[in-house]
């Protein structure tokens, strides 16, 4: 089934990501030694047949767009269709930034006018999943919903903080009959991913019927406000997914996972594959003295020390003797030699010199922002 795709990437992460969004979306945020997190979603729309995707773009984007410089990475490079950044802008008749999600989508509204795929597939780009998003058009178009929102049960995981999500009560039809938006006590385990299906009309009837009674935001003022006026049905996503823009716990873990098989396998070894930015690195040097269990490095990598239960980004160096445990060292990090790093994130460029101690409290990694010297 045809259909655009709109990414949204603009969202300001600084209060629950810190430091490591000072200058970085959460959209662009490393994963798993070489992906950033808008491959993700970027994937799964080119892996889905759609060749024509918008990603929105706010804060801190600088990273994001360059990250986005080509779109052949995830072959949207094409005559018909493509890769569309939309930042905000001003004009004689507008001087706002994106006032919330559905406002980031009216303010570029001619993507849509100009378009004539019958649905639209909107995403957030801060999730870490592969999900074919035809499956979901098709059960949009078989159940006659207006909009169609993916969750997942999350029952099984008692350590999900369902207070950070969107919950939903569905019905035996599988019809949203309450919604809550990051509730102090969820009545369900049934979160919203932030992936919505709609279609391209009706999205534009109800972004021109409520931004201009300033009402901005999709979930509030679509979901919650239409939810008895329109026919809002689930679609139950039973498949890996995780959340970076949550906090420091959630990116984490996040790539913690990376480091178990059958995580890794559903994103390097399952087709359709996640693509990325190709960046022309050597393979990883292992020094003699070497020592890695069950860990993952980016290309460029030097490792003349140990390294355990880590993920280790590009061009990152680890001295003599030195010991990596429980970490993410991002790309361009020194370990000097005979230092010690445990339960830490280390951000682009950090510098730890020779014979140096750092360890974060299991569940509280010890934080150090980009270009730190310590």
């Amino acid at each position: 089934m045809k259909a655009i795709g709109i990414i949204l990437a603009g969202g300001s992460s600084e209060m629950r990501l810190g430091a490591l969004t000072q200058s970085r979306a959460a959209s662009a945020m490393p994963v798993g030694s070489c992906y950033r997190t808008i491959d993700f979603p970027l994937s799964n729309m080119s892996n889905s047949r759609i060749s024509k995707v918008a990603v929105i773009t706010q804060f801190n984007s600088r990273s994001l767009n360059d990250h986005l410089n080509s779109a052949k990475w995830w072959e949207l490079g094409r005559k018909q269709g493509g890769l569309y950044i939309y930042t905000p802008y001003i004009s004689s008749d507008n001087s706002f930034w994106f006032r919330g999600t559905a406002d980031s989508i009216y303010q570029n509204i001619t993507f849509l006018k100009k378009s004539v795929e019958p649905y639209v597939v909107i995403a957030s780009g801060d999730a870490v999943y592969k999900m074919d998003y035809q499956k979901v058009l098709r059960e949009h178009n078989r159940s006659g919903a207006d909009i169609t929102v993916v969750y997942k049960d999350f029952s099984g995981e008692a350590d999900k903080d369902l207070t950070k999500y969107g919950i939903l009560e569905l019905d035996e039809d599988n019809r949203i009959i309450g919604f809550e938006e990051k509730p102090v006590e969820p009545k369900t385990s049934n979160a919203s991913l932030g992936i919505y299906i709609i279609a391209r009309t009706k999205l534009i009837e109800l972004l021109e019927a409520i931004v201009p009674e300033g009402r901005y935001d999709f979930v509030k003022d679509i979901l919650m406000r239409y939810r008895k006026h329109l026919l809002i049905r689930g679609y139950q996503f039973e498949g890996y997914w995780s959340s970076v823009g949550g906090g420091i716990l959630d990116y984490y873990k996040t790539n913690m996972d990376f480091l178990k098989k059958e995580v890794r396998d559903i994103f390097c070894k399952e087709y359709p594959y996640i693509n990325t930015k190709i960046k022309d690195e050597p393979p990883v040097k292992y020094n003699g003295g070497a020592q890695v269990h069950t860990s993952i490095a980016g290309g460029g990598t030097i490792i003349n020390g140990t390294v355990e239960h880590s993920v280790l980004f590009r061009r990152v160096f680890i001295g003599e003797n030195a010991v990596v445990k429980n970490s993410i060292i991002m790309e361009g990090c020194y370990i000097g030699n005979n230092s010690y790093v445990e339960n830490a994130i280390l951000d682009k460029n950090v510098v730890i010199s020779e014979s140096k101690r750092i360890v974060g409290e299991e569940g509280t990694p010890a934080i150090y922002p980009k270009g730190s010297v310590i």
